[in-house]
């Protein structure tokens, strides 16, 4: 363990960290992530009860007319609203990025955080980029020093991690010195909350998490440069963040080294997109159902199913059993393991649609016929794997398995795929033009001198 506490290391990378250090595949994935962000956001910002959440946000940050702009509306908010209502949009539909391995994710909190405090400062694009990596590189590490943990005490890592990475980001953004980052990141982690109570019973509060972090982040850089102190030992100390969320004692001392390779060994790239706007650890469950169905596999034909499960995944997407087969809500739906292959088997599809209204009784009597099971060796979080067996009418079985989710490192989609995803997602919003315009904007965001371009097009909504 290094003398120098870990947030003090965190705080000499955010001050010391430029983008020209960064590699150029690295930036590349940087807006890669950052544009699927952008379209996630957007299409949510459609979605009916959004228009509730964006008002809400106008009413925190004491109404419009501020410098940052928020996906779905017109005008601007202050840096803290835009912050809270673009991270909660971006994560509203389950359809933002994940690093799986750490479980976080990191777009949600550091491109709401980003865009707003670069808005707020009339920063250039590269500093827009500049904060998003370093955001992303800080909560992986702080997802990686105690992979699982988090979730397992009752605490959702996007959102209590979220809050020192968007300290991070909006430090970086804003320029601020080592003393006034330190103390940022000792507000923000004071502040971090994100509680999983919210699997009890569907409630929307989840999609809150990242976009309260990045809320924390740009609010804890305000009040560092006002003068207020933080303790530098926020990560690490007795009652710190690692001690108060992770519960592990060796979290510390990995954590450590993980710091070790910031500026040579880049996470970001590693962070799978989302093809389907659910609990990611569904996502390998629809792929093996796919391959069922394009084996033969027919709706009536079933007779029962049952899927294998990694037991850290089950109180998310399986319990309890009755409600992942009969959500409480469309929103509850996306952590319904049942209820997500059911619609995949029935509609052909699993898209923002799926859960847009009411729990779909067709889906609901097909899932009736699905069990689980825990799987007995697995790779949780290394990997999100699944496996499937079906019992068909006629008394045979068909099976299927995936060992590693589509859109990772290891089984990595095509630019061309994310681009589309982009599209489909930003046509819901924008205008063909406009969205075109957001495109062009993000892929040249690091020569840019500033962000007019990109926040009109984004304020265009149609």
């Amino acid at each position: 363990m290094s003398r120098t506490s870990i947030a003090a290391r965190i705080a000499r990378f955010a001050v010391g960290f430029e983008l020209d250090s960064v590699p150029p595949p690295v930036v590349d994935a940087a807006k890669l992530h950052l544009l699927d962000a952008l379209g996630v956001g957007l299409a949510a910002s459609t979605v009916p009860i959004s228009a509730g959440w964006i008002e809400g946000a106008r009413r925190i940050g004491g109404g419009g007319g501020g410098p940052s702009t928020a996906f779905g509306s017109a005008g601007g908010l202050s840096a803290t609203a835009a912050a809270l209502i673009n991270g909660a949009l971006i994560h509203s539909l389950e359809y933002d990025d994940t690093h799986t391995r750490s479980v976080v994710h990191g777009s949600a909190v550091a491109a709401s955080t980003a865009l707003a405090a670069a808005e707020e400062q009339g920063a250039a694009g590269a500093d827009v980029l500049r904060g998003y990596i370093a955001a992303w590189e800080i909560m992986v590490r702080l997802g990686l020093a105690a992979p699982g943990a988090y979730q397992a005490n009752g605490f959702q890592i996007s959102a209590v991690g979220g809050a020192l990475g968007a300290a991070v980001a909006a430090s970086a953004i804003g320029r601020l010195n080592e003393r006034q980052t330190l103390a940022a990141l000792g507000i923000a982690g004071s502040q971090a909350s994100g509680l999983m109570e919210f699997l009890a019973d569907g409630s929307t509060v989840k999609a809150l998490h990242p976009g309260w972090a990045a809320h924390t982040g740009v609010a804890a850089c305000a009040l560092a440069e006002a003068g207020m102190t933080g303790p530098a030992s926020i990560v690490e100390g007795r009652f710190g963040f690692l001690n108060a969320f992770a519960r592990d004692t060796e979290a510390a001392g990995r954590l450590d080294t993980l710091l070790d390779d910031l500026g040579g060994v880049w996470h970001l790239p590693d962070a799978a997109f989302k093809l389907y706007p659910c609990c990611h650890y569904i996502h390998p469950f629809l792929e093996a159902m796919q391959s069922l169905l394009d084996g033969g596999v027919t709706t009536d034909g079933i007779a029962n199913l049952v899927c294998e499960v990694p037991p850290p995944e089950a109180p998310l997407i399986c319990e309890p059993w009755a409600r992942r087969r009969k959500p409480a809500s469309g929103y509850d739906g996306k952590w319904g393991l049942a209820y997500c292959l059911a619609a995949l088997a029935i509609d052909g599809r699993v898209n923002i649609d799926t859960f847009a209204g009411d729990p779909d009784s067709r889906i609901v009597d097909l899932a009736q016929r699905m069990t689980w099971r825990p799987m007995a060796v697995h790779r949780f979080p290394e990997r999100f794997e699944a496996a499937i067996e079906v019992t068909l009418t006629d008394g045979s079985t068909r099976s299927a398995r995936v060992d590693d989710v589509r859109g990772t490192p290891g089984r990595p989609v095509s630019q061309d795929a994310v681009l589309a995803k982009f599209r489909a997602n930003a046509a819901r919003a924008l205008s063909e033009d406009a969205a075109t315009l957001v495109e062009e904007s993000v892929r040249a965001i690091d020569r840019a001198t500033d962000l007019h371009s990109l926040t009109m097009a984004v304020r265009s909504v149609s």
